[in-house]
């Protein structure tokens, strides 16, 4: 089965992953903090970025993955990807550039929360109805 709509999300989320793991490295380096956040607040809001991504991320793309090999349309399965991906590097980018509450951390999660949301129901949709 061939999913060339999802693979190529996965690709760019893999990449932002790698990215965020870059960044967390770099300031356990600079910072020579091996466990932990050591306290330091910037560790924090990277790592908590990082753990945020790889919790909500697998999920998604799994549904995504089905939406689309259950004959999901193209445009759907871009428009739930692209959701993730933008919801996800701005969510990391309001942890990144922010203490507490910013735009960028709420529309972050309010598309990346649509994209489960909209994907579950859609597949069940498919899988139910036949739609």
């Amino acid at each position: 089965m061939v999913l060339p709509i999802t693979a190529f999300y996965v690709s760019l989320l893999g990449i932002c992953y790698l990215y965020l793991s870059f960044l967390v490295i770099g300031i356990r380096r600079a910072k020579q903090i091996s466990l932990g956040d050591g306290g330091d607040e910037d560790l924090k809001r990277l790592t908590r970025a990082h753990g945020n991504f790889s919790e909500y991320v697998p999920i998604t793309l799994i549904m995504i993955a089905c939406f689309e090999a259950n004959a999901g349309q193209a445009w759907g399965v871009h428009a739930l990807a692209a959701a993730l991906l933008f919801g996800r590097v701005l969510h990391a980018y309001g942890l990144r550039q922010h203490t507490g509450a910013s735009w960028q951390r709420i529309v972050g999660m309010l598309l990346t929360f649509a994209a489960m949301l909209i994907a579950a129901v859609a597949n069940l949709a498919l899988i139910h109805f036949g739609l």
